[in-house]
């Protein structure tokens, strides 16, 4: 790795997606287009949740998605163009701690510009 510039502060994204095919998708998009690192797909979720009034149950993947904090409004701003929702959940949660060697590589493997 390089010793350039210090460590981009880094998150990891949560977005849920309603099949294995979009997840795949949506996660191979971010990844070509160096919004994110790495895309992990955990298949088999099962989301309650209330919408338009509603309680619904439904099968879901959930998208992990590891990119620098920078990049999250560009991040969000293309899954929301890509994902089949209405409204896709989009959240963001700071990563405080890591092996050196791999938060080093999500830098060096995200877009250098938001």
């Amino acid at each position: 790795m390089t010793d350039h510039a210090p460590p981009s502060p880094l998150i990891l994204v949560f977005c849920s997606a309603p099949d294995l095919e979009t997840a795949d998708r949506l996660g191979t998009r971010l990844v070509e287009e160096d919004l994110a690192a790495c895309v992990n797909l955990l298949p088999g979720i099962r989301s309650i949740y209330r919408w338009q009034g509603k309680l619904v149950r439904d099968a879901e993947v959930l998208l992990l998605i590891k990119t620098r904090e920078v990049l999250f409004p560009t991040l969000a701003a293309r899954l929301r163009e890509l994902h089949p929702y209405d409204l896709p959940e989009i959240i963001a949660c700071p990563i405080s701690q890591g092996l050196p060697d791999y938060l080093e590589w999500v830098n060096a493997c995200t877009s250098p510009v938001a």
